[in-house]
């Protein structure tokens, strides 16, 4: 089913009783990885070597018979800046120290838009346009367009790095502008003309406070909707962008953001269906005793769950007992939380409401009123751009990256991405889901995302990434009055990060149909990947596991580890110097941050350039 159907009857005007619920039978095969015994583990390991120096063996094999694997004995030194600059000329390495420590004065940051303005007051556009292509926008931006950034693609290309575009233009709104625009695209005509007796949930619904997405937001570009016409010259930007990817490279990747492609306020209600629709599941399995269980592990007893539904009034019997049905339940007896999630598309068909339980009463009861004429032709047409995007990325041999975003849209948004992905990754991965793993839910998030995938067969493409809305998100619901959903601290967030990629690494080594990046800046994490790669026996020659950092940053670890033969991309924005202004503001805060924390990067660029003054290569130039 495609996923522009299976949100269809969201809005559509539809009345009638309530559908049968067919349980595909697929869903009870046992597909759950199998685990390696100890002895296994214990002998791959010794089989297995950690990184150390690269000798010639030969190439792992892409067989799973571990026993008669060799590794390529590959290490990856972060210390070695010889490696790690050898593509940068040594006003590169100046600029880029320049630009670093400008980054730890607190004030030229805080400051920032406006020095900026001022700047470009004093010194005119063109030397404006100069000053800052030798500093910040030379650091962090590509060039103005897909014509002029193929020299810095293709010379990153030739020592091991690939690209991820990304079209960085941003409106400059003002706070009040952009809250404007929030409160009006985040809120439904019906709920305007409302007196406010509705049934949704605080956090699904928009609040001027937090109307401006950019606050506390210091590394995700916020798109605000205006109208459809420029949602539509939004999606023209993200072809572009994609066919650029496939002119640059053969194996790029682009992303993009759900929140470009139309009216949030679909996003918003249909992310409160499917959260709401989780916690009923959650609280019949809680009435079977089942609450201490993971999210893969709960499942409902099938006529228990008739008799509970029965109980609160849900439907009559004979209904109930018809909703469920498939060749293979009479077997199981059972519904898990993969089947319970298939069941949306059908009882969203209930009526022309969106319908949602309601945890005390048991009832059915409408989320909202009626999408007028006008939102549902929104609603679908936001589809109908995913969807042309996804066969853009296919056609032109492109991996699309699907941007993860706040918490009260990302259901919805995720949802969207793996209707995609069964869709296109049928042959081989095209679309990555986004997964921030400073939430607490994200475990669970992606182990139900695998267990999909394997048993309808489709590619499992994951991008992990830490997390860019945190204070955001804590302010929100500290506020709104709604439980934190971010992880209470920095090392939660990195146990949390390493469980799930391991998790992702386990299926790789189990069938070689999943595939993941790990977007880190975060040298451990990264040498954590490498010793599981080892242990595991993946090679990465395989293509299945890529490291992600963004243009300008952590080159000691992009570099290197694309020279030993890595999958490794860098993030490259590209735009004209006066709109991508947003963009580099951003960057200054988050490298402010970061290199006031480390000064290892600063260190590594001084000793190279010490070596290279030492050596007599004042006037070394990149051979490639």
């Amino acid at each position: 089913m495609s996923y522009t159907k299976f949100l269809a009857p969201l809005a559509r005007a539809k009345s009638g009783s309530i559908n049968k619920i067919r349980v595909s039978p697929s869903s009870y095969r046992s597909t759950v990885a199998s685990t390696k015994s100890q002895e296994e583990k214990q002998q791959r390991q010794l089989e297995g070597c950690p990184v150390v120096e690269a000798v010639p063996v030969e190439l792992i094999s892409q067989t799973k018979n571990a026993k008669d694997v060799r590794l390529n004995r590959i290490h990856i030194d972060f210390d070695n800046t010889e490696e790690a600059y050898k593509s940068k000329n040594n006003i590169e390495l100046l600029r880029s120290l320049l630009v670093f420590n400008l980054c730890t004065i607190d004030f030229l940051v805080e400051k920032n838009k406006e020095l900026m303005e001022l700047s470009k007051k004093l010194l005119g556009q063109r030397m404006f346009e100069k000053m800052m292509k030798m500093t910040f926008y030379g650091q962090f931006v590509a060039g103005e367009d897909h014509n002029s950034i193929k020299p810095l693609i293709h010379k990153n290309q030739a020592f091991g790095v690939g690209a991820v575009l990304d079209y960085s233009v941003e409106e400059d709104l003002t706070q009040e502008e952009a809250e404007k625009k929030e409160m009006e695209s985040c809120v439904s005509e019906a709920e305007k003309d409302s007196s406010g007796a509705d049934h949704r949930e605080k956090k699904y619904k928009a609040h001027r406070r937090f109307g401006d997405r950019r606050g506390g937001v210091i590394s995700a570009r916020t798109y605000f909707y205006a109208d459809e016409a420029k949602c539509d010259n939004q999606m023209e930007t993200f072809i572009n962008c994609i066919k650029a990817s496939g002119g640059a490279s053969t194996d790029g990747f682009s992303a993009i953001k759900m929140t470009a492609l139309g009216r949030p306020q679909f996003l918003l209600q249909f992310s409160e269906v499917l959260v709401k629709w989780r916690k009923f599941f959650n609280f019949l399995a809680a009435q079977q005793g089942k609450s201490d269980m993971s999210a893969l592990e709960k499942t409902l007893e099938l006529e228990q769950l008739k008799e509970s539904l029965t109980q609160m009034g849900v439907g009559a019997k004979d209904d109930i007992e018809n909703w469920f049905t498939g060749e293979k339940l009479g077997l199981s007896g059972t519904i898990d939380l993969l089947d319970w999630n298939s069941l949306i598309n059908d009882t969203t068909k209930m009526s022309n409401l969106l319908m949602v339980p309601n945890l005390e009463t048991g009832q059915l009861e409408s989320l909202s009123s009626k999408f007028t004429a006008e939102e549902e032709s929104q609603m679908k047409r936001m589809l109908q751009r995913v969807d042309i995007l996804a066969k853009h990325a296919l056609e032109n041999g492109v991996r699309l990256m699907v941007d993860a975003e706040q918490t009260y849209f990302q259901p919805a948004i995720s949802r969207l991405t793996l209707e995609m992905q069964r869709k296109f990754n049928r042959e081989k991965p095209v679309i990555f889901n986004t997964y921030q793993c400073y939430l607490k839910e994200a475990y669970d998030n992606v182990t139900l995302d695998v267990e999909l995938s394997r048993r309808e067969g489709w590619y499992f493409g994951a991008k992990l990434v830490r997390g860019a809305y945190m204070y955001q998100e804590r302010a929100r619901a500290e506020e709104i009055g709604y439980e934190d959903p971010i992880n209470p601290d920095y090392e939660a967030t990195n146990r949390m990060y390493h469980k799930c990629l391991e998790y992702v690494l386990e299926e790789i080594e189990h069938n070689r149909k999943a595939n993941v990046m790990v977007a880190t800046h975060n040298e451990d994490t990264v040498k954590f990947t490498l010793d599981k790669m080892n242990e595991m026996g993946l090679s990465p020659s395989e293509n299945k596991v890529y490291f992600g950092q963004l243009l300008g940053m952590c080159d000691q670890i992009s570099f290197p580890l694309g020279q030993a033969g890595f999958p490794v991309y860098k993030y490259v924005p590209y735009g004209p110097v006066n709109e991508v202004i947003p963009y580099l503001s951003r960057r200054a805060q988050e490298n402010r941050g970061f290199m006031k924390g480390s000064q290892r990067e600063r260190s590594l660029l001084w000793n190279e350039l010490r070596r290279r003054i030492l050596g007599g290569q004042i006037f070394y130039k990149p051979v490639y």
